[in-house]
């Protein structure tokens, strides 16, 4: 926990993703699916805000964003962020 008594995972958390909807805001292209980022990105928002957020959720969200902003080069590194953001929240489960 932080001295504000936040788990530094979410406020990691919150921080990637302000990033990333600052530099998505301040991008000029429009792209097919800029809305389904900016959506995703108000729901990761929203579940950090919670506290902590739910990890399958967490997940799919990013999956989201990242096909949604994929193509995007100039907005990968913000992208990074939030995907090690999730990752801290655990890895995720093996597949057989």
């Amino acid at each position: 926990m932080t001295g504000s008594g936040e788990d530094p995972r979410v406020s990691e958390l919150r921080t990637a993703v302000s990033r990333l909807r600052r530099e998505l805001a301040g991008h000029p292209a429009e792209f097919p699916d800029r809305a389904v980022a900016e959506d995703e990105l108000a729901a990761l928002d929203a579940m950090a805000l919670s506290g902590i957020p739910e990890v399958p959720r967490l997940r799919r969200s990013l999956l989201l964003i990242a096909g949604s902003i994929g193509s995007v080069s100039a907005l990968a590194g913000a992208v990074t962020e939030v995907r090690k953001a999730v990752e801290l929240f655990g890895e995720p489960p093996a597949r057989y």
